[in-house]
This record gives structure tokens, C-alpha cells and sequence, in this order.
């Protein structure tokens, strides 16, 4: 029965996106008999909230939100949709075969994938030698599978050349708290903002991308702290905020430098806390001292009292805490920008306490355990350095080879594009990453694949990258398998199998042990299961600063996660750092970094006078390799849109290209007073023609490698029509499932306003 909609409290739109989106994927129903709930986490972003999965007859068919202290019954769009994918039909049940790019996949066997892999592996390493092959893994693995990942390339494969998806996330933050703290992870939980007297978010669209997390800024402002946001945008956060400041993309390290200049010169520094905790703080004193508020507010093209007012209102709070993502991450001055806010938290005292702070919001579910042990190309299992000698004898030694043989730092995920190109690397193993549609400057990336001799890809469903392999391999989603994640509180957390893997398809786990096993390197990946995995995991980490030792599948379930480091079975978990000031150098002391600030890479000039930025939307999730084909969120949203300032002119629907050095897309206006008239934004999940990342700069930050997503020179321009959204890939002889396609032909931009003063009538 359908209930009419009283159109006086119902927002426009509304009837069509419930009505078009009430079928689930395979029509399962809602309601059976004799279920069992399957307590586990979400599969998406670094909340990583708790659920059950309804099984029925051994298969997944609902979802329930679960009581859990990190998300309260709470579950944002992806989270009550992330189920579909489990039993969804576009899942890939066979191996994948083709000799060339020139003949169509074909279904193989499980043992002729393998065996022409091994043997493709052993060809060309020894035709071109062993770092002529690489590997890319994920950030959205189990923590068990990233470490075999990094096991496997080093041990297995031998090379020199592997890195992860986590590369286009996290690393930014990971290189700057590790040269301000000695460890790489937020320093309080997400609880911590409930006793904070500010919060201070940069670069981050909360209530998009990390919905859930909201909860906790609402919960600080019910008890009356005030919100600083730092966004070009006007997101939903940013409206709620006591001061937004709307700075100009690449200007951050130029606003927090200003920002501590005004603190230094009122008088508003913790002096004691500085000379007690810290090193280094003569230079950032002289690097804040070159950055008043009057050249910020030029360089950034903001008000210059919003300054004074965002420095004041910090520095005079009793407890103030600072959490960042994405926005001040994706730079070429990435690592410093980090270190800006860092030294703001230090200097005013606000580190180590209950509500005073500073964190780094995860993207992918275990962006933080994903780079924690070892699949990172200069890290090995704890956080190790792969080029410190006694790092390496440590690990040579747990997994019992000889420390010649362990390779050296390889490079990052983007130079190993650039290293395809060139013919240095000739083939490649990829695991849970999409890099047609999530790394920057598409045609590079493109040529870069099409010049691998070999390229085998894993994944449950057929990503545009792995649509271009030679072998594609079917994997199991995440409620097929035991593991652990770390969410973006450090805090890890238990994932548990609900259903069995679908028929032909394998463990992302079976897959590298049987390959280590052709490889000659089988006795090193004796792995049953991923227990077996996480109790190894446990002593190469151990004495480590991400010291997972004293965390068991056992003590998980009892507690419902455990924050490390925690070194001993009895230890509770460590929820906050730097406690007393103390923090992981050896002097136990915070090495405050100077900063100063410098333009972003890629040049405005006549042609390219305005900024293109990028980044996500509430209904989808990274490359949309899993989320563009769940049902109501392909309804929620169906296509990339460009947001645009009001004084250019566009109406909401016009065609508008936008034009950057490396190319040019055309998307619906969405025409919003919430975005900077010199800046445009487009949303990064969908592949070219409509990819984002058609168009970014593959610039890097020097330190982390992070590409420049955030800030590349374009202009815009009327065009005729939109560009059609593709269906995602399918094998040979399939169709996408056409009950979660229906809307990708839609024109329009997304029905409900994404900020105030639209161009709806």
C-alpha cells in the first residue's frame, strides 16, 4: 500500500526518490521468519559503526543499527544500504580471463587464474627483475589482509614496489603526527568532543561524510561549546557554525599561521605547557611572526577579523580540540598544513585532556589500520620503518627470512603509475582499489595500465579498473570473512562473517596464501583463516608504538574494541594519547615543525582563472565502485554535478564543462550561495567521461605523496548538454541490475538543496 504524502511538511522531491528507490537489489524482502543478527561494524568510512546483519537461511538480506558506544543506533544512508551489496546479482562469481586487452574476459577456473598468474609473475620478474613487479592494496581490507599484503609483496613477490589506496587519504596526517608526536593516530576519541568548550573542523564535511560522527559535535554544542569550520563550502556543518571561515582552497598553512600569530601576540599561549612539552617552538614563533592577519586575509581572500575571531575564540576556550580530513590533506602542502593545526592545539595548551586535543578523521573504514602494517611502501608491520637496520632485523626475523632479502622502500601509489608508463614496472597485483576513477588525472593513469604486460585485480564487484586487467579475481565482500579494523579513533573493532563466501568466490586471504604457494613462499602463509593471521600480526607489532599484542578476537568481543596501543592481555587500551603531555619521541617531548606557507602547483592565470575542488557526497562512497549500484543511493544521487556560484550566470540543470590543464567534463549546475564565487566543486565518485579525476592535478606533497585533489586552476563554460553517466562495468554477457539503474540518465542535479540560496524558484 502506498501512503499519500501531505505535500505542506513533505520537501519537493521526496515522493519520487522514495517511490523509485523502495526496491531493494534481487526484490529480498524485509521481514522473515527464524533470523539470526550478526553483530558487526559497517564496511564504509572510519566511524566504522555498529550493526547487525540480518541473516536468513544463510544469507544476508537487513540491516539493524546496534547500540554500540561509537554510533548509538545510528547509521547514516551507506550504512542502512551497505547489506545489498552481500547477495547483490552484479557480483562476480568466476575468474576472469583474458591474453590480451584486445580479446573480451572469459570465464577460468580458480586454478588456471592462479597458475597463469604465477607464472606471469615469474616471467616478468625474471625477464625485467623482481621490482618489475608491484603490488596496490587497500585501505578498506581487513587489518589481517593489509598485513598479508605487505607480507606477500616483500616476502612472496620480493619487490621492492608496493603501496595502498590509503596513499589518496590519510598520509598527510600520518607524516605530520609522526613528526610531531612520534606516532601516527588521532590523540582522543570521538567521545572527548562531548567535554570539549570548542571543536574546531577543517577541511572536513561532516554531515556528508561522516554523518554519524555529527552526533558528537551536536552533543558538544547541547552543552554549549562553540564550532569553528574552516571550508570553501558552506556545508551542513558550516551553517551551524559560530564562525565559518570560507578561506580560498591551498591557503590553510598561510590562515593557521595568521591564526597563531594573533595568539602569540595577545598573550593567549600556554608558556608553561610549551617550555615543559615541546620542542622547536623559537622557529614557529618566527614562522607565525611573518604571517599577520593582514597578509592571511589577502593570501586567503577572507575577512581579516575572522582571524583574530578564530584565534580568541580557541585560545580563550577552557578546553578547545581540533579535528581535520581531506580538505587540508589534499595539498601539495599537505603534511605542513597538518602541522599548522598541530602547533595551534600545542601552543595553546590543548593536548592530552579530557575534551582538549587534536584528531584526524578517517576516510575509508580502516584508513587507520590500513596503513598501520606494512602494505605502506616505506613501512613495515607496527608502524616500522623499512629502512631502519635494526626495523628490518626485527621483522626478517619474525617471518623468518634472511634481512638481504627483504626489500628496500618502494615508491608511492602514483609514482608507480608514472613507473608503468616508463616500463619500469611491467606488471601488477591490485587489492580492493580503483585507481581509473580515485587517482588524479585520468588519461595518465589510463596509459600507465594499458602499458602493464600483466595486471591481475581483485575485487566483488567489476570496478572500471579491473574492467581493463588481464585477470580479475573474485573476492569476498565484508560480511563474508572475519577481521579487524581500526576506526579513525584508533579504536579497533571486530568484523564478523554472517554469511559464507558465494559460490566461486575466495578469501582475499586463500588468494595470496595459494599464491605464495606457487610463488615457493608457502610455508610463510600457512593462514587458515584470519585469526591465524591477527595472532601473528600481534607479535610482529609487538613493543611497537602500534602495539596490537595484548588485543585478541576474544578480548574484542568482550569489550567491543580496544584502542591502541595496547601492549599486554590485561592493558585496557589506550582511547587517549599524550596524557601528562608525554608523547612517542624518545624525549617524550611534542617536536613542533615551522611552517610557511607556499601557492598550490598548478598556476591561475587568464585561462584558468578559478579553482576546482573536489570531494564527497552523503550518498556514495570513494571510486562508487560499491554504492552506484545499491539502489536507493544511486536514487539519492544518481550523477556528478558542479556547484557554482549564483553571479556566473548558470541556472540549477544548465550544462556546464569544466576546463582544467589535463581535460574537460560536463555536469548539471547545482547554483548555491554556499560556495566561493572563484571555486567550483564536483563530486569524485563516478568514471570518465564524468570523472572528477579527469581533471585533478597529479602535483604531490613532497613528504606524503598525497596527490592535490583539493585545488586545481580551471575555468568554466556553458556547454550544450550534459555527459551521460555510465552503467558500472559488467563481465561479458552480463547487464548491470536494472532496478539500480533506472535514474543514471537523469540530467538534473540532486533534487534537495546541498547548501542555502539555491536558484530554486
Amino acid at each position: 500500500m502506498t501512503i499519500p504524502l501531505d505535500p505542506n511538511i513533505t520537501p519537493p522531491g521526496t515522493g519520487r526518490f522514495r517511490d523509485a528507490g523502495g526496491l531493494p537489489a534481487d526484490r529480498w524482502r524485509a521481514i522473515r521468519g527464524e533470523e539470526t543478527l550478526v553483530a558487526t561494524h559497517c564496511c564504509f568510512c572510519g566511524v566504522q559503526c555498529g550493526m547487525y546483519l540480518r541473516v536468513h537461511d544463510g544469507k544476508v538480506f537487513g540491516v539493524e543499527p546496534r547500540d554500540h558506544d561509537i554510533n548509538r543506533m545510528r547509521l547514516c544512508p551507506k550504512g542502512l544500504n551497505a547489506y545489498q551489496q552481500v547477495n547483490h546479482p552484479d557480483r562476480l562469481t568466476a575468474p576472469l580471463y583474458r591474453q590480451s586487452r584486445a580479446d573480451d574476459l572469459r570465464p577460468v577456473s580458480w586454478e588456471q587464474a592462479l597458475d597463469t598468474t604465477a607464472e606471469h609473475i615469474q616471467r616478468i620478474q625474471a625477464e625485467y627483475g623482481r621490482d618489475a613487479f608491484g603490488m596496490l592494496g587497500g585501505a578498506s581490507l581487513f587489518t589481517e589482509k593489509t598485513y598479508l599484503v605487505g607480507k606477500f609483496a616483500r616476502v612472496a613477490l620480493r619487490t621492492r614496489h608496493v603501496d595502498y589506496n590509503g596513499r589518496l587519504c590519510m598520509v598527510s596526517a600520518a607524516g605530520a603526527n609522526k613528526l610531531s608526536f612520534g606516532i601516527d593516530r588521532a590523540a582522543n576519541p570521538f567521545a572527548d568532543c562531548l567535554l570539549s568548550d570548542c571543536l574546531l573542523i577543517a577541511g572536513s564535511n561532516v554531515g556528508e561524510c561522516f554523518p554519524v560522527m555529527t552526533q558528537y559535535l551536536w552533543g558538544a554544542r547541547d552543552r554549549g561549546a562553540k564550532l569553528i569550520v574552516i571550508d570553501p563550502r558552506e556545508t551542513s556543518i558550516a551553517r551551524t557554525a559560530d564562525i565559518h571561515v570560507a578561506l580560498r582552497p591551498g591557503t590553510d598553512a598561510a590562515f593557521f599561521n595568521a591564526v597563531l600569530h594573533v595568539v602569540i601576540t595577545e598573550g593567549l599561549t600556554d608558556e608553561a605547557f610549551i617550555a615543559e612539552h615541546t620542542t622547536g617552538w623559537d622557529e614557529v614563533r618566527t614562522a607565525a611572526a611573518e604571517c599577520p592577519p593582514e597578509r592571511a586575509a589577502e593570501i586567503c581572500c577572507i575577512p581579516v577579523e575572522q582571524v583574530t575571531q578564530v584565534a580568541r575564540m580557541f585560545a580563550t576556550a577552557g578546553k578547545a580540540m581540533a579535528w581535520h580530513a581531506r580538505g587540508i590533506e589534499h595539498h601539495t602542502q599537505g603534511v605542513e598544513n597538518c602541522l599548522t593545526v598541530i602547533n595551534l592545539c600545542v601552543a595553546t595548551g590543548n593536548l592530552g585532556k579530557p575534551g582538549a586535543g587534536y584528531g584526524t578523521i578517517t576516510g575509508q573504514g580502516n584508513g587507520q589500520g590500513g596503513r598501520e602494517h606494512g602494505q605502506k611502501s616505506d613501512m613495515l608491520p607496527g608502524g616500522r620503518n623499512i629502512s631502519d637496520p635494526v626495523h628490518r632485523m626485527q621483522v626478517a626475523d619474525i617471518w623468518g627470512i634472511d634481512v638481504e632479502d627483504l626489500p628496500q622502500a618502494g615508491t608511492s601509489m602514483m609514482e608507480m603509475v608514472h613507473q608503468m608508463r616508463r616500463g619500469e614496472i611491467r606488471g601488477l597485483f591490485g587489492m580492493c582499489n580503483n585507481p581509473f576513477v580515485s587517482l588524479p588525472n585520468y588519461t595518465v593513469v589510463k596509459e600507465g595500465y594499458d602499458a602493464l604486460e600483466f595486471h591481475a585485480q581483485c575485487d566483488f564487484f567489476l570496478s572500471e579498473t579491473a574492467a581493463n586487467a588481464h585477470l580479475v579475481l573474485p573476492v569476498t565482500s565484508w560480511a563474508e570473512d572475519d577481521g579487524v579494523m581500526a576506526n579513525a579513533e584508533a579504536r579497533v573493532v571486530r568484523h564478523r562473517k554472517a554469511q559464507e563466501p558465494l559460490p566461486g568466490v575466495r578469501t582475499d586471504t586463500w588468494v595470496l596464501c595459494e599464491l605464495a604457494r606457487r610463488l615457493g613462499a608457502g610455508d610463510k602463509f600457512a593462514f587458515a583463516d584470519s585469526e591465524q593471521v591477527f595472532e601473528e600480526l600481534r607479535i610482529a607489532s609487538r613493543g611497537t608504538v602500534n602495539d596490537y599484542y595484548g588485543i585478541t578476537y576474544a578480548r574484542l568481543d568482550e569489550t567491543g574494541g580496544i584502542a591502541w596501543p595496547c601492549p599486554t592481555l590485561d592493558h585496557p587500551g589506550t582511547p587517549r594519547l599524550f596524557e601528562g603531555g608525554k608523547t612517542y619521541h624518545a624525549d617524550g617531548r611534542v617536536h613542533l615543525q615551522a611552517v610557511r606557507w607556499h601557492p598550490p602547483a598548478d598556476p591561475y592565470d587568464d585561462t584558468y582563472p578559478m579553482t576546482l575542488t573536489t570531494g564527497r557526497t552523503v550518498a556514495h562512497f570513494l571510486s562508487g565502485n560499491q554504492t552506484r549500484r545499491l539502489g536507493g543511493l544511486v536514487e539519492q544521487t544518481p550523477r556528478p554535478w558542479v556547484e557554482v556560484h549564483p553571479s556566473h550566470g548558470f541556472a540549477n540543470g544548465d550544462a556546464v564543462t569544466v576546463v582544467t590543464r589535463r581535460g574537460a567534463a560536463t555536469f548539471p549546475a547545482l547554483v548555491t550561495e554556499a560556495i566561493r564565487p572563484d571555486t567550483v566543486f564536483v563530486p569524485y565518485h563516478w568514471p570518465y567521461p564524468v570523472a572528477a579525476n579527469e581533471l585533478t592535478i597529479d602535483a604531490l606533497d613532497p613528504r606524503s605523496k598525497i596527490p592535490e585533489y583539493k585545488v586545481c586552476a580551471c575555468r568554466i563554460e556553458p556547454a550544450d548538454a550534459v555527459t551521460a553517466v555510465p552503467a558500472p562495468p559488467m563481465p561479458p554477457g552480463r547487464e548491470p541490475y536494472a532496478d539500480t539503474q533506472r535514474s543514471r540518465g537523469e540530467p538534473l542535479p540532486p533534487t534537495s538543496s546541498q547548501g542555502r540560496g539555491t536558484s530554486e524558484p
